[in-house]
C-alpha cells in the first residue's frame, strides 16, 4: 500500500472509531455546546435538558423560550438551595447570557423543564428542540439522551485532583 494511502486509511480508520462528539450549535454570537437529557421510566411527563451556551459577542443575548414536537411544554428553570432546602422556579424573565460569558445548564442548577412528554426518553435517542433567544432567534438542535441517572453529557471528561500534592 502507497504511504498516502496507509495515511488516509489510518486517518479513516481513526474517524470510525472515534466517540461521537454532541453538537455544536452557532446562532448569531453564541454557541451551543453538550446539549443533552436524562432517560425516563416510562410514564414519566417531565425530563430535564442540559447545555452550555457562550456568548462571543459583545452584546448580552437572553434565552426566552424553547418548544420540541415531542413535550408539550418547554420552561426555564432555576435551582436553588434556601435555608437547606432546595427550591426550583421557572424564570419568567428568561436567562441572561453576558457577552464573552458562558452559562451551563446543569443538573442542580439551570436547566430546560420538558414538560407533558409524549413518550419517553430512551438513551441513544436524540431529542429535537428548537430555542429561541432574544437575539440570536430560534436554534433548532437536538438533545442527546443519556442514561437515567448521568450527572453530564457522554464524554465530557472529570477531573478529580484530590490525590495530587500541593
Amino acid at each position: 500500500m502507497k504511504p498516502v494511502l496507509q495515511v488516509f486509511a489510518f486517518a479513516l480508520l481513526a474517524l470510525i472509531g472515534a466517540p461521537a462528539h454532541a453538537q455544536e450549535v452557532k446562532a448569531a454570537d453564541l454557541v451551543i455546546t453538550q446539549a443533552w437529557s436524562r432517560a425516563t421510566p416510562g410514564g414519566a411527563k417531565i425530563a430535564g435538558g442540559f447545555l452550555t451556551i457562550e456568548n462571543k459577542g459583545t452584546a448580552p443575548d437572553r434565552l426566552i423560550s424553547g418548544a420540541s414536537d415531542i413535550v408539550g411544554k418547554v420552561e426555564i428553570h432555576e435551582m436553588a438551595m434556601n435555608n437547606g432546602v432546595m427550591t426550583m422556579r421557572p424564570l419568567d424573565k428568561g436567562l441572561a447570557i453576558e457577552p464573552g460569558k458562558t452559562v451551563k445548564l446543569a443538573p442542580g442548577g439551570h436547566h430546560l423543564m420538558l414538560m407533558d412528554l409524549k413518550q419517553p426518553f430512551k438513551q441513544g435517542d436524540k431529542v429535537p428542540l428548537t430555542l429561541e433567544f432574544e437575539k440570536a432567534g430560534k436554534v433548532a438542535l437536538s438533545l442527546d439522551v443519556q442514561g437515567v441517572g448521568a450527572q453530564a453529557p457522554a464524554g465530557e471528561m472529570k477531573h478529580d485532583h484530590s490525590g495530587m500534592k500541593k
